[in-house]
This record gives C-alpha cells, sequence and structure tokens, in this order.
C-alpha cells in the first residue's frame, strides 16, 4: 500500500514541478506573505507573526483549491483514469498519494515563510517560540484541511475550472461559519463556531495544542478523502 502511495506522490509532485504551476504558486506566495509581513514589520514596529499567521489563511482560500483542481480533474479529463483502473492500485492509494502531493506543496510555501521568522529572531525580542511553532502547525492543519477539500472537488468533475469553483465555495463556507455567528440562532450558534476552521486555527495558534482542535482538522480531513474515494468508487460501478 505504502508502495503504491510513494508512487502516486512522487508522480503527482513531479508534474507540479514539470509546469509553471508549482513555480507561480511558490513565488507569489512569497511575495504576498512578505509584503504583509514587512508591512506589519516596518510600518507599525511589530515584531512578531501574527501578521503572517492571519493572511495565510486568507491566501489559502484561492491558492489550495488552484493547485488541488486538477489533482483526478486532469487525469479524468485525458482519459487517464480509465488506465488507473485497471492497475493494482486501490482508489485510497490514489486518493492519499494525490492530497500528500498538494500537502507538501503547501508545507513547501510554508517553508519558504521561516525567513520572516529567521529575521525576528536575530531582530526582534521576547520571542514566543511556542506560538510560532503552534502557529506553524495550525497553518500547515488548514493546508491539508483545504487540500482534502480541493481533493474532492477535483473528483466530483473533469473540469478544472469547475473543481475550482467548487473547492473555493467549500472553503469559504467553513471560513466565514464564524463571521456569520451575528445572523445565527443562539440554539446553534455554538455549533457553528465549532465547525468553523478559524475558530479551531485560532486556539491552535494562541500556543495551546488541543486534543479537540487536533481531532476536528483530523475528522475533517477523513471526511473529504473518504468521500472521494467513495466517489472514485461509484464513477467505476456507472
Amino acid at each position: 500500500m505504502l508502495t503504491n502511495i510513494n508512487i502516486i506522490f512522487k508522480k503527482e509532485l513531479k508534474s507540479y514541478f514539470n509546469t509553471p504551476m508549482a513555480y507561480i504558486f511558490l513565488v507569489v506566495f512569497a511575495i504576498v506573505t512578505g509584503y504583509f509581513f514587512t508591512n506589519t514589520f516596518f510600518l507599525f514596529n511589530q515584531s512578531n507573526m501574527r501578521a503572517l499567521f492571519n493572511i495565510v489563511p486568507l491566501v489559502y482560500l484561492f491558492f489550495i483549491p488552484a493547485i488541488t483542481m486538477g489533482l483526478i480533474a486532469r487525469e479524468k479529463n485525458i482519459g487517464t483514469m480509465e488506465v488507473i483502473s485497471t492497475l493494482p492500485i486501490k482508489d485510497v492509494e490514489f486518493v492519499v498519494g494525490k492530497f500528500l502531493s498538494a500537502l507538501s506543496l503547501i508545507a513547501l510555501g510554508l517553508a519558504f515563510t521561516l525567513i520572516h521568522f529567521f529575521t525576528l529572531m536575530n531582530v526582534g525580542t521576547n520571542i514566543d517560540y511556542g506560538a510560532v511553532f503552534t502557529g506553524y502547525l495550525g497553518l500547515l492543519m488548514l493546508g491539508a484541511v483545504y487540500a482534502s477539500v480541493g481533493t474532492f472537488a477535483s473528483s466530483v468533475t473533469d473540469n478544472q475550472v469547475i473543481a475550482f469553483i467548487i473547492s473555493v465555495f467549500i472553503v469559504l463556507v467553513f471560513f466565514l461559519m464564524d463571521k456569520m455567528l451575528h445572523f445565527m440562532p443562539v440554539s446553534i450558534a455554538g455549533l457553528i463556531q465549532y465547525i468553523s476552521v478559524d475558530y479551531h486555527l485560532s486556539n491552535i495558534s494562541r500556543g495551546v495544542i488541543d486534543s479537540r482542535n487536533i481531532i476536528y482538522f483530523a475528522s475533517l480531513i477523513g471526511l473529504f478523502l473518504f468521500t472521494t474515494v467513495r466517489v472514485l468508487e461509484i464513477r467505476k460501478w456507472r
């Protein structure tokens, strides 16, 4: 099982760098996050990572759907899904390999932002290393959730643009849930807040790793990957 996942993972990751996709993502991601970090650092004289951790989730909303929209939709469009279905590769292995390749690209993008952390180490004072660690952990887990959503969206269509739109819509729903609490009935406000990704991300970013937040992110990732596998299985029976 691990061998097949590794094969799919390497193939997909290589395909990212065989096209401009990965380079565009990494460069633009670094420029956008760097702009907001330096604005806070130099203009407002704040020596912390809070501005970076606040802007990355917003950047994710469109960048992650962009890098995941072709994971499976592209295979359907060019007809290679039929070939893959004849190989000794299980649907779950195929899905996990694709998901991990997207997550690796996201992690690489986050790694590029470490230059801001090293800058802060050299000139800043009273750095809360625990909060920085948990902040990056939260961003990686949020990226994993959005990557699983993008993988699912890519599995329901052979059109990459439609997959992008579906993915953006779903991640926006999760992102905006806690922003809409004022318009929700009090009886369901607590549930809506718990479902919101921003609520759990903010908890982790404070420097405390709570098992409830980890379970939340892991559950969402598992749910969307499981649903993706089911979509592929249903397609085989058509």
